[in-house]
């Protein structure tokens, strides 16, 4: 069984940077699907960004240019680079995983993290 869990989060000023990581176990981490969602209060959860397995990558049109997603297979570990950050990216933020990239972007994975929070602000 994948178990995922994120770190990072914290306060940052709007226009800081932030990095969050996505800590996963399991013998099969390099050939899952990982991805990025964020749920803000009282707002559906949505996807942030996505990586394959392979390492392709697709991002949400509001966070194009300032997110970067990555994986490091050898740590086991993803991460979510963030900058210019704005007060409209304040939100829990999950890691997700799936050997299926559709589950991922969709948000029906088979792991998810427990969350860590971004707060942006001044």
């Amino acid at each position: 069984q994948v178990q995922l869990v994120e770190s990072g989060g914290g306060l940052v000023q709007p226009g800081g940077s932030l990095r969050l990581s996505c800590a996963a176990s399991g013998s099969i981490f390099s050939i899952y699907a990982m991805g990025w969602h964020r749920q803000a209060p009282g707002k559906q959860r949505e996807l942030v960004a996505v990586i394959s397995s392979s390492g392709d990558t697709k991002y949400a049109n509001y966070v194009k240019g300032r997110f970067t997603i990555s994986r490091d297979n050898a740590k086991n570990t993803m991460y979510l680079q963030m900058n210019s950050l704005k007060p409209e990216d304040t939100a829990v933020y999950y890691c997700n995983a799936d050997p299926g990239i559709h589950e991922v972007v969709i948000g029906v994975s088979r792991y998810w993290g427990q969350g860590t929070q971004v707060t942006v602000s001044s």
